[in-house]
């Protein structure tokens, strides 16, 4: 009997072992007895002649009627044709090939046998191509037949140089080696848990005698793949607690302080539970290893649809950009320097004591004010849910209020051919019920003379303002409107048909009548008299919402009433605490544009704080600097002996970074953003230019399912924050088959025209540059791709999958060509990607962001970074060479205005293929989890273990992490506890044992690593 260690080569000769080793990776005894079946084929019930189902495979009996050699391909190649017949009607077989030789000696006419096959159409006639078969004695009982016909044949992966049965002999030949496996499962849990020996469990995984066995033998399969790997995990995580680094303690009046004290609010009770666990880690004298998932934007968000005010008027929340100019409540003008969609959101809307609402998130922040005692009136910053939960006082009144923004000068650029005081008095006499935009969209005195033309017109003095009696409801909704702008306030009460008396109060500086007899209707003083009261906060439902923050000292901007935005970082505080306690903080950023947008973000939040050392920069500050490959020489010296001295307290760099020459005076924190896009030697890499190993924070903004957390970081310990993008704002998706349906390919372009006649843009994506020196380019990630060697990959395309496969992927050169010809003839088309050169892609993008472009035709380097707000449409070609996370964030680029977002997925995909089920998924779903989830069943846990990452085969063949949750989590438990109590594993012999065939030296390295 063969020890597990054996090389296949003894066993089973050295033709099929080299075949097992280079196609399967499977090299010694062991490994081919772990290597399961995929599935098992029930050769089923036996099937009549007459009934034979077509695409199905069936078991029949019957006798051979014919048996003849044929030739063909000029006599090169011949094939054996053998008709069966039981009495109800007749059935051909072929063989071709050296696959005649048995089956021409042995099916004579007259001999009976068990067929099994898959029943196909030839020349309009079923028929089963190579079948298995089974010879029966003339006189041979039912149960011989039925033990055939009920026989569970395992199905292996297999490879197009070896087939599953071929692979199902090799087994045959190994299994008796299967009563020397070690058995790594403690005796007491593999009873407490009810498990089969490994033994058996090996036996009944080959060889089943039902499906009873195959149970069994998963069960305990899969909890020996759990239970060793998280006992690796947990003798990583203890071995941590072993290594030592320097504690980073908070440091009270130092940077961090400071730039807490920036902020006019408080973190969300998120980011703050958040914050103590990385800080709580920082402070102990092991490395932090720690994962955090969830957007970093603190998520104090308004729904797409809620006004922001512009020098040129109020414009939708949705059409924000990086870059737009608004008026912040001191009537200063500055430029939004972040836009954060934050996804679907539970909105709640703020009614005013004037009739007035505004609509917003529960995390939204407010100035307010509430009169103590003396009538003093107390400004205070609160999130809607704290309102929520203290809005009236004890009497019933409302304790919050709102003040009034400074009227600021606006303009539309819209003509006013009408004096304003003359438009004013004619909408007040009833020629009109609508003040146009251009009007209400004006400078002050413009916006002064229309309420005034007004009110002397319909208007008639009450108390200290006046009131206008019977506006028609949109009329009364514009002056009100037009009064809130100046200052004042306006109550609007309905009077019935339609109309509304409006009363106003207007600040001093601003009469609300110009005509005599009006006069004496004297304006207010500016202050408490102008505020609105909090009256009540309504539940609206969910909606897509985003949050902005500006670039101004007060990081606020007009929205109808005062309210705060700003983009803060978890991780950017935990750099400020180590830099704080005299170490640096480097982030890992995976591209250059993340990068810049990381360190302009951070320089921005910091301000003058990140100008330590320099001139007007604050005395506890810090320099800050980007490090990319990109960077001119003179700048990168300055980098690196701002790092090497210490004068830098935070890099933000891609893999620039780990360059040997890079140092640091004293490494304390690495942040790893987006960590999917890094190797764990890239990581390592950098973790290794500490004096002693730094703390590691690890980001990603995609949803991570519990069990991969549990699996792929079980080192790491995990926080969350909670608003995770679920969705940027409704988009519908949709699959476009266009070879089975061209017409529908037709009416994807008609939707392009229609979106860009409605004054949108769109993109379309392709998977390829494409040009006349390009080869066939790699699948996009998460791509199926095609087993089997160079002569598989030569060979004819059998189905219509291979054939959409086999194929080279689309080229945006070609798509773009083809649409500027045909169906998009007449718009305005460009193209983008990664081979242009840097200044030609900005024009393109600036160009396409001002308007000046209708059409996109680009790769992927769209996926990241690129924020156009009107831009609704989405055709991406060649849909199913992209993994499903990929066309997740894809289809983030539209549905970021106020206008819905369409994403249309074009695939030459047949119906029933796994690749169209897998974008009919996509299509199907907005929600960031479900989809990681469908990712991972797609691409297997081989990837996700970091296979790609390390070139390490998967130690996972029985256990899927997204299915197995129950495993992972009990196996995580009771490893924990084991490696506690015996951290050496002495009194577990062959638990060690087979640690040490999980963990070769290179996979151990990966763990360390990790």
């Amino acid at each position: 009997m063969a020890a597990l260690d054996e090389p296949l080569k003894k066993i089973l000769g050295g033709t099929t072992a080299k075949v097992l080793a280079e196609h399967l990776d499977l090299h010694t005894v062991g490994d081919l007895l772990h290597h399961y079946p995929r599935r098992y084929a029930e050769r089923g019930e036996l099937t009549r002649l007459a009934d034979l189902p077509l695409d199905e495979h069936v078991t029949v009996v019957a006798q051979v009627a014919d048996a003849r050699v044929l030739k063909f391909n000029a006599g090169r190649g011949q094939r054996l044709e053998v008709t069966l017949t039981d009495g109800s009607g007749r059935l051909q077989l072929v063989f071709f090939g050296k696959g005649i030789h048995k089956p021409h000696k042995e099916l004579l006419p007259g001999r009976r046998a068990m067929f099994a096959g898959k029943v196909s159409v030839f020349n309009r006639k079923l028929q089963l191509a190579h079948p298995e078969y089974e010879l029966l004695d003339r006189d041979a009982d039912s149960e011989a037949v039925d033990a055939f016909a009920q026989q569970l044949m395992p199905i292996y992966p297999a490879c197009q140089q070896m087939a599953s049965w071929k692979i199902a002999k090799a087994v045959d030949a190994v299994l008796p080696s299967a009563q020397d496996a070690v058995d790594p499962l403690p005796e007491a849990l593999r009873e407490g848990r009810s498990l089969v020996p490994l033994t058996e469990a090996l036996l009944k995984i080959h060889r089943p005698a039902g499906k009873a066995d195959i149970a069994d033998a998963r069960a305990r399969l899969k909890w020996d793949e759990a239970f060793v790997m998280q006992v690796a995990l947990a003798r990583r995580r203890l071995a941590d607690t072993q290594l030592p680094a320097v504690a980073r303690r908070l440091v009270d009046g130092g940077i961090l302080d400071a730039f807490d004290a920036k902020l006019p609010f408080t973190l969300t009770e998120g980011q703050q539970k958040v914050s103590r666990e990385i800080f709580d880690d920082l402070a102990t004298e092991h490395p932090m290893h720690r994962l955090l998932q969830g957007e970093v934007g603190s998520g104090k968000a308004q729904p797409l649809d809620s006004l922001v005010l512009t020098p040129r008027g109020f414009r939708p929340m949705g059409e924000m950009t990086v870059g737009t100019e608004v008026v912040v409540p001191s009537g200063e003008l500055a430029v939004v320097d972040g836009v954060f969609p934050q996804g679907e959101r539970d909105v709640w809307r703020l009614v005013l004591s004037d009739g007035s609402t505004v609509e917003c998130d529960d995390e939204h922040l407010w100035i307010v004010g509430t009169r103590d005692t003396g009538e003093r009136v107390t400004e205070r910053v609160l999130t809607t849910r704290a309102l929520r939960a203290d809005l009236l006082r004890p009497d019933g009144r409302p304790k919050w209020s709102i003040a009034p923004a400074t009227p600021v000068d606006l303009e539309d650029g819209g003509a006013r051919p009408l004096d304003p005081y003359a438009l004013g008095k004619a909408l007040g006499g009833g020629s009109g019920d609508r003040v146009p935009d251009a009007y209400r969209n004006a400078p002050l005195k413009d916006r002064l003379a229309v309420v005034q033309g007004l009110l002397d017109a319909g208007g008639v003095p009450a108390g200290g303002g006046a009131v206008f009696h019977g506006a028609a409801g949109p009329l009364a909704a514009d002056l009100g409107w037009l009064v809130r702008s100046l200052g004042g306030r306006a109550q609007l009460r309905d009077v019935g048909e339609g109309a509304c008396d409006v009363d106003v109060a207007l600040p001093g500086g601003y009469p609300p009548f110009r005509a005599e007899g009006g006069a004496d209707a004297a304006s207010g003083d500016r202050g408490e008299d102008f505020r609105r009261a909090v009256r009540a906060v309504e539940h609206v439902g969910r909606k897509p919402v985003q949050c902005i923050s500006v670039a101004h000292p007060d990081h606020a901007y007009v929205t109808d009433h005062f309210t705060v935005t700003h983009n803060t970082m978890v991780a950017l505080r935990a750099m400020l605490g180590v830099v704080d306690s005299g170490g640096q903080a480097a982030m890992l950023a995976p591209t250059e544009v993340l990068a810049q947008q990381h360190h302009r973000s951070i320089t921005e939040m910091m301000g003058e704080l990140a100008e330590g050392g320099m001139l007007g920069g604050a005395e506890q500050g810090t320099k800050v600097v980007l490090l990319t490959g990109s960077m001119g020489a003179a700048a990168r010296r300055q980098a690196l002996l701002d790092l090497v001295t210490g004068e830098s307290g935070i890099v933000v760099g891609t893999h620039a970074l780990i360059e040997d020459k890079v140092q640091f005076h004293d490494l304390g924190l690495v942040v790893v953003d987006e960590q999917h896009r890094f190797g764990v030697e890239q990581r390592d890499a950098l973790r290794g230019k500490g004096k002693q190993p730094p703390h590691l924070l690890v980001m990603t903004a995609t949803p991570i399912p519990r069990t991969v957390a549990m699996t792929v970081f079980g080192d790491l310990e995990t926080s969350v924050l909670d608003q995770l993008p679920a969705g940027r704002s409704p988009i519908a998706t949709h699959v476009v088959p266009a070879k089975d349906k061209p017409h529908f390919l037709s009416r994807a372009w008609e939707r392009v025209r229609e979106e860009v006649s409605a004054g949108h843009q769109a993109y379309v994506v392709c998977p390829r540059i494409g040009d006349d020196d390009e080869t066939a380019a790699e699948p996009p990630k998460g791509a199926k791709k095609a087993s089997g060697g160079s002569k598989g990959a030569a060979a004819k395309a059998s189905s219509p999958e291979d054939v959409a496969e086999k194929r080279p992927p689309l080229a945006v050169l070609d798509i773009a060509e083809q649409l500027s010809k045909g169906p998009l003839s007449d718009l305005r088309v460009a193209v983008l990607h990664g081979r242009m050169a840097p200044d030609d892609k900005d024009d393109v993008m600036r160009a396409f962001a001002a308007g000046e472009l209708d059409v996109l035709v680009a790769t992927t380097v769209i996926e990241v970074g690129v924020n156009v707000p009107n831009a609704t449409a989405m055709v991406i070609m060649d849909a199913d060479r992209f993994g499903v996370s990929q066309l997740h964030q894809l289809r983030g680029r539209v549905g970021r205005g106020s206008a819905p977002g369409l994403c249309l997925l074009v695939s030459e995909m047949p119906e029933a293929s796994p690749a169209r089920a897998r974008l009919a998924a996509v299509a199907g779903t907005l929600d960031g989890f479900e989809l990681s989830r469908i990712d991972l069943e797609q691409r297997r846990e081989g990837d996700v273990l970091g296979q790609a990452q390390s070139g390490v085969r998967s130690s996972l063949r029985m256990l899927a992490v997204i299915d197995d949750e129950e495993v992972i989590a009990a196996a995580r438990e009771e490893a924990t506890a084991l490696v506690t109590a015996d951290p050496e594993l002495t009194g577990y012999p062959e638990l060690r044992t087979a640690l040490s065939a999980l963990l070769d030296e290179e996979r151990e390295q990966y763990l360390d690593k990790g």
